[in-house]
């Protein structure tokens, strides 16, 4: 049977230098790649070496994101969580629903665009 791995995940933010800071800071990620995107927008490929997301900017994507749709939450993993929580709360966004149950801790926020990030640190 094929096995597979996620690769990259490609989002709408209406900042994505502002992001990809926020993601490097956090996950101590780098930017793999950066140019111009369809629709005259930039985009931002940041992550590990085996996988990244991808932060799409474009005039059309400024605004109007509503959460849920289709998306939940995009989800990550950090050795520190309590550091990686200083790095949001230091951007101005506010962590929420703070967890501990087996197998990890974890915490969630939304971004500048209302997209929920989870931040979770197994044991």
């Amino acid at each position: 049977m094929p096995k597979g791995l996620l690769e990259h995940v490609n989002i709408s933010v209406s900042d994505n230098r502002r992001m990809a800071a926020l993601l490097a800071e956090m996950c101590g990620w780098k930017v793999r790649w950066e140019g111009p995107a369809a629709g005259g927008g930039h985009t931002i490929h940041i992550g590990s070496e085996s996988n990244y997301i991808a932060l799409y900017t474009a005039p059309r994507v400024i605004g109007g994101f509503v959460k849920g749709l289709p998306l939940n939450h995009v989800a990550l993993e950090v050795d520190d969580l309590d550091g990686a929580e200083a790095v949001v709360e230091k951007a101005g966004l506010v962590p929420f629903n703070h967890a501990d149950y087996d197998p990890g801790r974890r915490f969630y926020f939304f971004d500048w665009d209302g997209i929920e990030w989870e931040v979770v640190c197994y044991y």
